[in-house]
């Protein structure tokens, strides 16, 4: 038996596949050249002369597509390692904030390249600019930004009175047992749990046209006790039903044949810590669709009420009419 074949026939269970995915590794640094009209290096002038390299593979997808979370969680993870340590006392920065553009598909059959370009470190911020590489073009491209913590004003809003995660059906529940390859995947194969409040998206939208949607999620086991390594997973989470208020308020499921959806962009601010494989609750609305695109705001609440994170997705929304 080949190792793909002996990889097939047994997978890592899901966590630790994702885990896996999220460990890169360091190929070196690239130097980056610019010539200007005078045939001088002129590197300087877009900021940075350099990016460190690191390379990753992908989880494998019923579509063959790489899943836009995972892609998000590894620049996380690519520019949180050249991050560490960058101070002289040795203060960990966590990050507070990115925004990345996806565009192009990834193939999941092939490794990705992530180059981190190190903008600026300053006495509480760190800066970067990662660029995910496959088939020698970008299939996405991420600022993000770092900082120390520091005492300060503090306030958030208050986490919407739903029923807990106890007692719902989580998806994959709802698709154990069903002969296909993308129920299979859901049922099997995803390393986070998702426990909708409202109606499961894939197959009802639900009696009322609404515009907000709410779902409970952790990762299925327990993870390191790494701050990035959270907060990456937490990244590679919000992905999964960001868009499914656009799709509630137009009465559509995942499964409708006519639907087309690609995620454009992504934006997220950390607000706080929090652990990736407790409870969280993902509240969400949509507070605009139109030109065949349709935006998402998210708030990620620890079920203690605390505010975690905040983020937003603009996606391509395109009902194709038969």
């Amino acid at each position: 038996m080949t190792a793909d074949a002996l990889a097939e026939s047994s997978p890592l269970p899901p966590l630790e596949d994702l885990i896996e995915v999220l460990t890169l590794r360091d190929v070196g640094t690239a130097h980056i050249a610019v010539t200007d009209v005078q045939g001088k290096d002129a590197a300087e002038s877009i900021g940075a002369s350099s990016a460190r390299v690191f390379e990753g593979r992908s989880q494998k997808m019923p579509h063959g597509r790489v899943f836009g979370g995972q892609v998000l969680a590894q620049c996380v993870m690519a520019a949180g390692i050249t991050v560490r340590d960058v101070s002289e006392s040795g203060a960990v920065r966590p990050i507070h904030s990115l925004h990345g553009y996806f565009m192009r598909p990834g193939d999941d059959t092939l490794p990705i390249r992530f180059a981190v370009e190190e903008m600026r470190d300053g006495n509480s911020f760190s800066t970067r600019r990662v660029h995910a590489v496959q088939k020698g073009a970008p299939i996405m491209s991420m600022t993000c930004s770092f900082q120390a913590r520091a005492g300060g004003l503090d306030h958030q809003g208050t986490m919407p009175q739903v029923p807990g995660p106890e007692g719902l059906a989580s998806l994959a529940d709802a698709f154990r047992g069903v002969d296909h390859p993308g129920a299979r995947h859901i049922a099997e194969s995803r390393p986070i749990e998702l426990r909708p409040v409202e109606s499961n998206m894939f197959l009802d939208a639900g009696p009322e046209k609404v515009a907000t949607n709410h779902v409970w999620m952790r990762a299925v086991d327990r993870l390191p006790d790494d701050p990035l390594l959270h907060a990456a997973v937490l990244a590679y989470s919000s992905d999964y039903s960001l868009l499914e208020p656009v799709l509630r308020r137009h009465g559509l499921v995942w499964t409708d044949p006519r639907l087309r959806v690609a995620s454009l962009d992504h934006s997220m601010w950390f607000h706080r810590d929090a652990r990736a494989d407790d409870w969280m609750l993902y509240a969400q609305q949509s507070p605009s669709a139109e030109s065949g695109r349709g935006l998402s705001v998210g708030e990620i609440y620890a079920q203690d009420g605390t505010l975690v994170a905040t983020t937003a997705q603009e996606g391509m929304v395109r009902v194709k009419e038969s």
